[in-house]
């Protein structure tokens, strides 16, 4: 470590090591300054360090080690407060109410000294004159824990009416303490009523709203309010995952994790913070901590995933059933220690009630990347399983209706029927089923079924089990064998039905075999003459004979798509998207939503072919609307996709995004995160974008980016992803970050054909890294932005990186010439372009990045080179410039006249100086009043006529 070698030095060490991440990195530093503060014998050195010692401690996993150093301060003040400066005066009694709480969540601390101490701080606020207010708010905070509600009434009504002043927490934390304990007392809408300033941005300081978001989301779930819950999830765990000191507010997003159905998210947080397991710097919050770890563990126990392997104190692997034990043996063990000192049961009842909550939402989709829901456990068999009788009929029941869940209730029957008990109908029915779900390998099933149908006397049904056996053969690639079966069963069918052998389901039945066959064979490039005369044949058999057989209105149906397919395969869209329709209908009328599903989604595709983007949004939602439970996870996630597109593409944001948010969803149930899942988070992240969502934005897509990939979803997804993700890493500040993904989305984009992308993305970066404070990385960017764009023959941003580049030139080793020369290109640049520009609204655009480069020219000599004189010339030319816009350059010209005003009055001309402020004034004669830059702008101008 470098020798502190004065005050001044002290001073800028302690700033640089705040601003470093919580932990014990930073406390180390804080001691080592505390030792070189001694070292330079001022007594005001030592406090500031002790100060800064203090702070450090109470805001990471040491908070134990607050108390040594807050004792000497505050003995160095009885003895000698005039040592103090009234910053370090204030820092002292401000500390004491983090000594209060410290103390609090210290089980060896006896309660006696808590109260003493909270004694001795309201003495010595009375002497220094600061009202009750933060003594009251202390004071509920010790009745509050130790669950003495009488007097945790008292001291809320107290504090509340007790006058704010410089002692008093922020608005940010007082609110946040209020809604804690409405929250606590089950006010669930109060508190989120108290809540809402903060969360809304109106109150912020450095752990708020990182802390209110955290305490909203069980209260959230509690009153049904799950997409604000989710929001403040993504939110939340964002602001605390950099703040060791916050382990309750981490605790609070697990606990939120398990009682949403998403226990997968919950175990990858656990395993983002293993010392949070072993942290004892603050009792307090590892109970919360712990006990949340058994919930967690808990819920995979009674889910059956007791045996699991889970994140967990180092030192050895531990199973869920394992962490579940020692989690809860250490919480109860803690609360015990904290309850003996309180005289009272409080905290033990809150860590068993914590332990023992139940889920809230089933599953509550997040948007970020998660496994799917671990399976249920298995429930405990009842005490009488239905008979094969019962199973039979409800199989039965299921297939005449032709439900989805058909097959499951013919597999429940084969598992509990032996073949004796079953007659030879039963028999063929249960291998007619069992066939249809093994493919290629059902056909000797199919043949078995049919000769069990001929012993049971039903000869059509034996021809249409052949037939279907025919079809998976045809669906194997042996079309031409399947063919020849099935025109011999169509003869044999007909003639069946002709001597009222057997009935119109059995004829339909080979009927639309022969049409599938047909339609496979088309697929290989046969002329579709034949699938179409087929299909026609069964949609004109089951005509008129339909009544209430659903399964002759699903051939008909059937059929009817048969044709839309014809149409599409021949280019006539139009009419396949009205036949799609038609057979959905015919689904949806005769109660079989579920067949519905396929067909409203061709449509939905057909449509956007033809360019009805409304049509095709009335068929997904039907499509979605119809599958309902019995949609496929992954089919769900298909429609929800293309939905998001659809609605995003129009403007519904808000809609849009809650459909890719169930893609997402969706698709990683089905396990598909990697494919539709990663496509869904991408779309989701650029719609909460566009939103100003930016925190739940930036987690979901660094989540997409954990999986998209350019062979699956192609090079432009990834740049997107990077570039929308930079955006909001820009706007919360994390400049660093936002260049990276900047550059590495421009890294991809400069092997395209077409640039303007590699060199938005180029000059982007520069913006970013200039804000992060890398002038000679930005400058690098932006020389490659500018290059790009003078390719392209773009006047306006090759100025505009011109600009940016002399900005950036005075603080490296070009210094100020070489910001003038920058800025003397950029000129010209603009020069050159106008002399040739074609039109005059290219003219009036470009005479406008003109008159900006002259007044960034003029203010950059003005505060960096501090040469007003040459600083006033330049913003007189902006203003004649802005001048010629007319009332588009208004604001412009009154903007640099103020600047050049402002130079005149510092160099002493104030007869200047007043004339360019009657200008401005002039020029905003009869000006909308209520335009805040009017307004701002005539006030400068009065008070520079004021002499002001």
């Amino acid at each position: 470590m470098n020798r502190i070698r004065d005050f001044e030095a002290l001073r800028e060490a302690m700033a640089e090591n705040a601003e470093r991440p919580e932990g014990p990195a930073r406390n180390a530093r804080a001691e080592e300054l505390l030792t070189e503060a001694e070292k330079l014998d001022i007594p005001l050195a030592v406090i500031e360090a002790l100060g800064h010692q203090v702070k450090v401690y109470s805001y990471s996993s040491e908070k134990d080690r607050v108390f040594v150093p807050f004792a000497r301060l505050l003995r160095m003040w009885d003895e000698r407060p005039d040592d103090f400066d009234a910053h370090e005066a204030h820092a002292l009694h401000w500390a004491f109410k983090w000594m209060t709480a410290g103390m609090l969540g210290q089980p060896h601390v006896p309660l006696a000294s808590v109260e003493d101490w909270l004694g001795e701080m309201e003495r010595r606020y009375r002497l220094a004159g600061y009202s009750e207010r933060a003594v009251r708010a202390a004071e509920f905070g010790i009745a509050s824990h130790i669950g003495d509600q009488a007097r945790a009434e008292r001291a809320y009504r107290a504090w509340l009416a007790a006058d704010r002043d410089d002692m008093a927490d922020c608005p940010a934390c007082e609110l946040g303490g209020q809604g804690g304990w409405h929250a606590g007392s089950g006010r669930d809408a109060k508190a989120l009523e108290l809540w809402a300033p903060v969360l809304e941005g109106a109150f912020t300081c450095a752990h708020e709203p990182h802390g209110v978001l955290a305490r909203s989301l069980v209260p959230l779930l509690r009153l049904g309010r799950v997409e604000e819950a989710r929001a403040h999830h993504l939110r939340g765990i964002r602001l605390v995952r950099p703040m060791e000191s916050m382990r309750e507010a981490y605790a609070a997003h697990v606990e939120f994790c398990a009682l949403s159905g998403n226990e997968e998210r919950a175990l990858e947080l656990l395993a983002e913070r293993p010392a949070y397991f072993t942290d004892t710097g603050h009792p307090r919050s590892l109970l919360e901590f712990l006990a949340v770890v058994t919930l967690v563990m808990d819920r995979l126990t009674a889910l059956g995933l007791g045996g699991r392997e889970v994140p967990g104190p180092a030192g050895r692997t531990w199973t869920a059933r394992e962490l579940a034990g020692h989690a809860r043996g250490a919480a109860l063990e803690l609360a015990a220690r904290f309850d003996a000192r309180n005289g009272t049961s409080h905290l033990g009842d809150l860590t068993r009630a914590t332990m023992a909550a139940r889920p809230l939402v089933e599953r509550l989709p997040l948007g970020v990347r998660t496994a799917p829901a671990p399976p249920a456990a298995p429930e405990e068999a009842a005490a009488e399983e239905p008979g094969v009788p019962e199973l039979l009929a409800r199989a039965r029941r299921l297939s005449e209706s032709l439900r989805p869940d058909a097959p499951q209730a013919w597999a429940a029957l084969a598992l509990a029927a032996g073949a004796a008990e079953l007659d030879v109908r039963a028999r063929a029915e249960l291998a007619d089923n069992e066939a249809m779900v093994h493919g290629a390998d059902g056909i000797a099933l199919f043949e078995e079924a049919a000769a069990l149908y001929a012993r049971a006397g039903d000869p059509g049904e034996a021809l249409a089990a052949r037939a279907r056996g025919a079809y998976v053969r045809a669906l194997a690639g042996d079309t031409e064998a399947a063919r020849e079966t099935v025109d011999g069963l169509y003869d044999e069918v007909l003639a069946l039905y002709a001597e009222e052998a057997t009935g119109p389901r059995q004829t339909a039945g080979v009927l639309i075999s022969r049409a599938r066959v047909l339609m496979r064979r088309v697929h290989e490039g046969a002329p579709a003459g034949e699938a179409e005369r087929a299909a026609r044949e069964v949609l004109a058999f089951v005509g008129g004979r339909t009544g209430d057989d659903v399964r002759l209105v699903a051939r008909g149906a059937e059929a009817r798509a048969m044709l839309a397919e014809l149409a599409e395969l021949g280019g006539d869209l139009p009419r396949a998207a009205d036949l799609f329709r038609r057979a959905a209908a015919e689904y949806t009328g005769a109660g079989l939503p579920w067949f519905a599903v396929e067909y409203e989604a061709r449509v939905g595709a057909l449509s956007q072919h033809l360019g009805e983007p409304a049509e095709a949004e009335r068929a997904l939602r039907s499509a979605l609307e119809h599958g309902g439970a019995c949609l496929e996870p992954t089919g769900r996630a298909q429609l929800h996709l293309q939905l998001a597109e659809l609605i995003g593409a129009r403007g519904g944001t808000e809609e849009a995004a809650a459909h890719a948010l169930q893609a997402a969803h969706w698709a990683d149930e089905a396990g598909e995160s990697a494919t539709f899942g990663a496509w869904g988070r991408h779309l989701l992240g650029g719609l909460l974008l566009r939103q100003g969502r930016w925190t739940e934005a930036a987690e979901v897509l660094e989540s997409a980016l954990d999986e998209l990939s350019a062979e699956v979803h192609g090079d432009g997804a990834l740049v997107q992803t990077r570039w929308w993700l930079g955006d909001c890493l820009s706007e919360l500040g994390e400049h660093r970050q936002a260049a990276e993904h900047r550059l590495l989305a421009a890294g991809i984009a400069e092997h395209w054909p077409e640039q303007e992308d590699h060199a938005t993305l180029a000059h982007l970066a520069g913006e970013s890294l200039a804000e992060a404070d890398l002038p000679a990385e930005a400058d690098r960017a932006y020389v490659r932005a500018g290059e790009l764009w003078e390719a392209l023959g773009n006047p306006y941003f090759t100025v505009r990186a011109l600009r940016a580049r002399a900005w950036l030139a005075p603080r490296l080793e070009a210094g100020v010439p070489g910001a003038r020369a920058l800025m003397a290109r950029a000129s010209r640049v603009c020069g050159k372009a106008l002399a040739e520009a074609g039109d005059p609204l290219e003219e009036a655009r470009l005479t406008t990045e003109l008159a900006h480069t002259h007044r960034q020219f003029g203010e950059l000599l003005a505060t960096v080179a501090q040469e007003r004189e040459e600083a006033v010339a330049e913003l007189e030319r902006a203003s004649a410039l802005f001048a010629a816009l007319g009332a588009d350059g208004l604001h412009g010209r009154t903007g640099a006249e103020l600047a050049a005003a402002a130079l005149e009055a510092e160099l002493g001309r104030t007869a200047g100086a007043r004339a360019r402020a009657r200008v401005v004034l002039a020029a905003y004669e009869g000006a909308d009043a209520a335009d805040e830059t009017v307004r701002l702008r005539r006030g400068a101008a009065s008070r520079l006529l004021n002499g002001e």
